[in-house]
């Protein structure tokens, strides 16, 4: 979501005049786009300023602008901290932002803007052609939660759960295609529980796989509580939605997973699985695991070790629990630090034997590989499967865009290696 922000934001700025370099000591506007999901990220938006202040020492000071999730938690704090910020803009004032450097310009006043106002954003950001060329491009659909998990400060950065107009968000994504775009993904913290008037996911995916140039359709965020059956559904009729689902578990355990207050347990996840795997035993899964959540006794890890090899997840993300301020989780008592790591190396392990034993079965088999571009040196492609997996191999520019077949030759953790299948019954002279 943060790559989508940053996109937008910039076709906002050219409308004053911005244009992006590549060379930090050139920039006269400085801007960080931010996330708060980990506590690290906060840190790192205060070492970047460092970064910054070194590099302007001897020259004109550039705009400073702090964007984001860290933006919304820290707000006026960010601007004491450290007055080398000119301005402070949450993740739902975006469409202040011209106004607001204009503004600063002319006065040179230090300004937050922190207000929770999607309608406001995105009825701004539709008047404003997305510029987005990438052959795979990323469309927010929803933002905010209304969940309240008691690790996560998604609420209180991004605010309650808002779902963007169907035609708004229709027209984005003709625009999106118009661009030369093949594959779309839809996002919100939670996309599934996106709901506008009578229009659901759903519905949003089966008309956007009718539009002509789309070749697939992917969604990103889910929460287990809102897999309803009208979008499990979809798999059996959709022919462009991609058989991967990121679908964050958590935890294997049904005690932490009432701890964390995840509103959904084990056996209705498995529930879910089943009805997706039945539908097309192809479709793969993708989760999220905190590790070392204030309770996590070893039997509840247990569980979640037993969880990853029954459903065989892949392409997971997992990490140690960080506490967040002004979550319900801020203030337990963590378990062992040396407990936690040693968990994680060992979910860790899992994960990555998932991916090895999937990626080394697709070897010597042909699939489908949507091609987004040359690989660094020029000589090959790179492309994803349809489970998301990257894929290089032999192509050319003119590639790009298209849907190839590939034998794949070998493979690693990430990444699949193979050789493009020529068309058969060419014609030669």
């Amino acid at each position: 979501m943060n790559e989508y922000d940053s996109n937008r934001i910039y076709d906002s700025l050219k409308k004053i005049g911005y244009n992006k370099t590549e060379n930090y000591e050139d920039a006269n506007c400085y801007l960080l786009n931010t996330c708060h999901i980990r506590d690290k990220a906060k840190e790192k938006v205060y070492h970047e300023i460092g970064r910054v202040k070194k590099i302007f020492r001897s020259k004109k000071k550039p705009l400073v602008i702090i964007t984001g999730c860290v933006a919304q938690a820290e707000n006026q704090e960010m601007l004491r901290r450290e007055p080398y910020i000119d301005l402070v803009i949450g993740p739902q004032s975006y469409h202040k932002i011209n106004d607001t450097i204009l503004n600063h310009i002319k006065k040179r006043k230090k300004i937050e803007h922190t207000d929770f106002d999607p309608f406001s954003k995105f009825d701004y950001l539709s008047k404003i052609k997305n510029e987005s060329s990438k052959t795979s491009s990323f469309l927010t659909i929803q933002e905010g939660c209304d969940k309240f998990c008691h690790f996560c400060v998604v609420p209180y950065t991004r605010g309650p759960e808002y779902s963007r107009p169907f035609k708004q968000i229709l027209d984005e994504a003709k625009n999106l295609i118009d661009n030369g775009v093949k594959e779309i993904i839809l996002l919100g913290q939670n996309v599934n529980a996106y709901k506008n008037e009578k229009y659901k996911l759903s519905n949003l995916i089966l008309e956007i796989e009718k539009l002509s140039g789309i070749e697939r359709v992917r969604y990103t965020t889910s929460h287990p509580k809102d897999m309803t059956d009208d979008l499990i559904d979809v798999y059996k009729y959709s022919k462009k939605l991609m058989p991967l689902v990121h679908l964050p578990i958590q935890s294997g355990s049904n005690k932490i997973l009432d701890l964390m207050n995840r509103k959904h347990n084990i056996s209705e996840y498995l529930k879910t699985f089943e009805k997706l795997k039945k539908i097309n035993p192809n479709i793969e899964f993708s989760s999220d695991f905190i590790i070392g959540y204030p309770g996590e006794e070893e039997v509840d890890f247990n569980d979640t070790m037993k969880l990853i090899k029954e459903i065989k997840f892949v392409n997971s993300y997992s990490f140690i629990f960080s506490p967040r301020p002004g979550t319900v989780a801020e203030n337990l008592e963590q378990i062992d630090k040396k407990v936690s790591i040693e968990r994680l190396e060992k979910v860790q392990d899992q994960l990555f034997q998932n991916q090895i034993d999937m990626n080394k079965s697709l070897e010597n088999n042909v699939i489908n590989v949507l091609v987004e571009n040359l690989t660094d040196d020029k000589t090959q492609v790179f492309g994803r499967s349809e489970h998301m997996t990257s894929v290089i191999f032999n192509g050319k520019e003119s590639d790009i865009g298209k849907i190839l077949k590939v034998k794949i030759e070998k493979s690693n953790r990430s990444t699949l290696f193979g050789k493009k299948i020529e068309t058969l019954n060419q014609k030669v002279a």
